[in-house]
């Protein structure tokens, strides 16, 4: 409890009160991090502006629900580019073949990386709209066309 006789006259955040509460009773000195005025003022010299804010917990659940569809896009990459090869045997040699199955493996795994890095600090409807862009961009075909064609 204070005996400040002015408490009674200002809320809690007041300027006056911060100010009085900032400063240090006569003889000492503020000393460290943090202790200069322009850290009382509110500018502290270590914050980011892009600093990104936690996750609500819907869209942390959408993000995962997304980042399982990748999985199981990466998994029908690898299925239908297998099932394809007998088929491009006769077309393409194994040198043509092998990186480009290799990076469409990899194509749903990187897209997850790369929307999640480069939309850090922005809106989260941002981040949803470019996973599931890659979530319609990155359909798995060999492995739905190669079901169809039944090899």
């Amino acid at each position: 409890m204070t005996s400040d006789p002015d408490d009674a006259l200002t809320w809690e955040g007041d300027d006056a009160a911060s100010d009085r509460a900032a400063a240090l009773p006569k003889g000492w000195n503020a000393v460290g991090k943090g202790s200069g005025s322009e850290a009382r003022a509110g500018t502290a010299e270590n914050a980011s502006p892009r600093e990104a804010a936690p996750l609500s917990t819907p869209m942390l659940v959408a993000v995962g629900v997304i980042g399982g569809v990748y999985l199981l896009y990466t998994v029908g990459w690898v299925v239908g580019g297998l099932r394809l090869k007998p088929l491009t045997t006769l077309i393409v040699a194994d040198a043509m073949f092998v990186p480009w199955f290799l990076l469409a493996v990899a194509a749903p795994a990187l897209w997850f990386v790369t929307c999640w890095l480069l939309t850090r600090g922005r809106a989260s409807w941002m981040r949803m709209l470019v996973l599931l862009l890659g979530a319609v961009l990155l359909v798995p075909w060999p492995f739905v066309t190669v079901g169809v064609i039944g090899a």
